[in-house]
């Protein structure tokens, strides 16, 4: 959430802004209603005060005066809650509006619609050459028993899926190393989050009320994370921390839930977009310095990069277009491994920074010396399974279906290749 002073102060940044995300949002009636909500606000807050001068008047008054005060006293009353309706119904509107205006993009970040106008910026590892024509991750993990995509349609729906076998030991290995990378760390806090949360960290994360249909929503009112960046967030919810601590770094991991509304005809087959998944986030909280956002934000991605390059994965990373990011984020990178079987590269990891967006929606500040400051927040995958299965099993294997397995897994693995069982 921006700040209301620094729209009214800014209105043309920030409407650039939003016509450069393709978020459309009235301005003018927000101002408007600013207007409205300050006038009434004064309004209500003379009214209050002409009550409290008015009992403290009854206290002192005789017999006498007393029964007229009272009854001037219906008329206050009477005109406060007038008062107090009126500036309800306005916030409700203003509040509605604040939560639709989006964080201003930087201007870095370029014009553009949709993921096809993202901007290569980095790429790394030879793209595999094959002596064959690549079978597709799905075809490997159904060839090598490694999955069950029919059961787990019938089981669990469109999107289930059974990993099994050496799908299973695989899974474990990538959790165990990313573990181990991050675990290892002194800057990082390892923490187990929650997935079933409640209403306030998904509007303060900004998944609410713009994403709605995209999240799993129970009969008490409570959703289903579809990344631990929303637990991990909402750790700090209305509380002030002090700038000693900064900053603060968290390896978060929770199982995921998406419905993937309006990705109907995208990867229908496999493990790459499915409704149930785990992730493991960094999720970084600084002060409020874009010179410190910046610098996490690299920070986070080379984390991300490294992992790719350990298993020696050839990715490319991506500055993702106004049109591609979302309310909240002021700059996002996307990092993609290559896809054989479908020759372009297709996303593991996304990084992104929101200066205070999130922060002021969640209320989470930092106390440096006499001032509160509302801190920074940043957030990039770790880690996101069973995704990743796809891209390594397709980068590594062989001409008979058999899979070699990555040189970094094979001490969790137990082995180097995964190999088509004998039928």
């Amino acid at each position: 959430m921006l700040d209301i002073k620094f729209i009214r102060e800014n209105k043309d940044i920030v409407a650039s802004g939003a016509k450069k995300k393709h978020i459309k949002v009235d301005l003018d009636r927000l101002i408007e209603l600013d207007d409205k909500r300050k006038e009434l606000q004064k309004k209500f807050d003379d009214t209050r005060a002409a009550q409290h001068a008015a009992s403290q008047k009854i206290a002192k008054a005789s017999t006498e005066e007393r029964a007229k005060l009272i009854s001037e006293m219906g008329k206050v009353k009477d005109d406060l809650k007038i008062a107090e309706e009126g500036l309800a119904e306005v916030m409700k509107e203003w509040r509605l509006l604040m939560l639709h205006v989006p964080n201003v993009p930087d201007v870095s970040v370029p014009e553009g619609e949709s993921d096809a106008d993202n901007q290569e910026v980095k790429t790394w590892g030879d793209i595999p050459k094959f002596k064959f024509e690549p079978k597709s991750a799905s075809e490997l993990l159904l060839l090598n028993d490694m999955a069950d995509l029919e059961r787990g349609a019938k089981v669990a729906g469109f999107r289930g899926y059974f990993l099994k076998n050496d799908g299973v030991r695989l899974v474990w290995a990538l959790e165990r190393f990313v573990q181990d990378r991050f675990m290892n760390r002194d800057d990082f806090q390892p923490m187990i989050v929650p997935s079933l949360v409640r209403k306030e960290p998904f509007i303060g994360t900004g998944y609410l009320p713009q994403s709605e249909e995209d999240l799993y929503k129970t009969q008490d009112g409570d959703y289903l994370a579809g990344t631990a960046e929303v637990a991990t967030m909402g750790y700090y919810m209305n509380e002030i921390v002090d700038k000693k601590d900064l900053p603060i770094k968290f390896f978060a991991f929770s199982p995921c839930f998406r419905r993937e509304a309006g990705s109907h005809g995208k990867d229908e087959k496999g493990i790459f977009r499915v409704h149930e998944f785990v992730k493991y986030e960094q999720v970084v909280l600084c002060e409020a310095a874009h010179e410190e956002s910046v610098k996490h934000h690299e920070e986070l991605t080379a984390n991300s990069e490294a992992l790719l390059q350990e298993l020696k994965l050839p990715y490319h990373v991506v500055l993702n277009c106004g049109g591609d990011i979302g309310l909240g984020q002021v700059k996002k990178y996307d990092i993609e491994a290559w896809m054989p079987s479908e020759k372009k590269y297709r996303e593991t990891h996304s990084s992104s920074y929101f200066h205070d967006f999130q922060t002021r929606r969640l209320n989470i500040r930092y106390r440096d010396g006499e001032t509160v400051r509302f801190a920074h927040s940043l957030n990039n995958t770790a880690l996101a399974l069973p995704r990743i299965l796809c891209h390594i099993v397709e980068n590594y294997q062989q001409a008979d279906g058999t899979i070699v397995v990555p040189e970094v897994l094979r001490e969790y693995m137990g082995k180097d290749a995964i190999k088509t069982p004998t039928r």
